[in-house]
């Protein structure tokens, strides 16, 4: 008997999507379909070498670049528009010639508008964002959001349904949420194992450019003559050379992948890095004390990392604003806290059995 095919298409916005995929990923091969991976860039990168032996497919490229000014981001996103929407349209084209030629039987897409099938009607959306984040122009993106989300046959939100124990507030806990939508518990690679400490702090980069290497050469510099054992990785795949420092105690790292990450994450006391959400996710499973510096103009990860200082639970700071002293604020914080197992993955594919 042949294993349904399923496609799994993740956005190329940073490397979280691609990551917080891994877990359905697996839930699907242990299940015995067959995921076919389609995304771009680094996203589709981080794929092939988690997944090696999957079919990979290239998606058009939404190459959203971030502005150097926080304050810029969401007018330099406005200004893309039109070749966001262009970008939508031809992913929609090619998905309907690759359930063609691959045989298709199911869809999950992680913020991929236009990767869905009228024809299929088990199209599968991942997202924690109901409610967008984007200053003055965040009900229009609410709005723009909820129509392409009715092209969705079911939304899987992978966060917790309780109002008080949740990840996300905001972003997917409000009062007229979509029929089709579901949420499924916290989505991690990630397992808590008591390791030795070997690092007083793991600097965790990713995002898009240029903030990923802005933020890159602000922890570089802070962290030149530090007497503590910091790991740092960068966020970057690729074979370029790996940066050294002339620290010994500051080890450096292009990218880890798999365990060897989960590894990194176990054995260092406190966690430095980007308030993205797949990261919260990674850092309650494993529940550990933070220190978080929101993305520049980023409304989501900035209402996130506040969220978390307000409920006492990780502390944070501006880009600009960072320094060694504050991550001392880290011991007043209680540290993120695993909230139990979402649902079963293996029950939520029963969608795509049925008629």
């Amino acid at each position: 008997m042949s294993k349904k095919r399923i496609l799994v298409a993740v956005i190329n916005w940073g490397l979280g999507h691609a990551t917080r995929s891994t877990p359905v990923i697996q839930a699907l091969r242990n299940e015995h379909y067959e995921p076919i991976l389609a995304s771009d860039g680094a996203a589709l990168q981080l794929l092939k070498k988690e997944f090696p032996d999957l079919i990979h497919l290239e998606l058009p490229g939404y190459n959203i670049r971030y502005a150097k000014k926080g304050w810029l981001l969401n007018w330099k996103i406005i200004a893309q528009t039109s070749h966001i929407r262009k970008t939508i349209a031809a992913e929609n084209e090619q998905t309907r010639q690759i359930i063609k030629d691959c045989q298709i039987e199911g869809i999950i897409s992680d913020n991929r508008f236009g990767v869905y099938s009228d024809e299929l009607k088990t199209n599968v959306f991942i997202t924690h964002q109901i409610h967008v984040l984007s200053g003055i122009t965040t009900l229009l993106s609410t709005y723009i959001n909820r129509q392409h989300l009715k092209n969705f046959d079911q939304i899987w939100i992978p966060d917790y349904a309780s109002s008080e124990r949740n990840l996300s507030g905001k972003l997917s806990h409000v009062k007229d949420l979509p029929e089709q939508c579901q949420y499924i518990g916290a989505l991690s690679r990630f397992e808590k194992r008591a390791l030795e400490t070997k690092y007083k702090y793991l600097l965790l980069l990713s995002g898009p450019e240029p903030q990923r290497s802005l933020l890159e050469e602000k922890l570089l510099e802070c962290f030149s003559n530090t007497n503590d054992s910091i790991l740092l990785v960068r966020g970057v795949i690729s074979e370029e050379k790996q940066l050294s420092s002339s620290n010994p105690n500051l080890h450096i790292r292009n990218y880890l992948f798999g365990r060897e990450l989960e590894d990194a994450i176990n054995s260092s006391e406190t966690i430095v890095a980007r308030s993205g959400y797949t990261t919260l996710m990674d850092l309650a499973k494993l529940e550990k004390r933070a220190f978080f510096i929101p993305t520049p103009g980023q409304e989501e990860q900035e209402y996130l990392a506040k969220r978390l200082e307000r409920q006492g639970i990780a502390p944070f700071c501006t880009q600009n604003q960072f320094s060694l002293e504050k991550l001392k604020e880290v011991e007043n914080y209680t540290g993120l806290s695993n909230f139990g197992d979402g649902r079963v993955l293996r029950d939520l594919f029963a969608f795509f059995e049925s008629e």
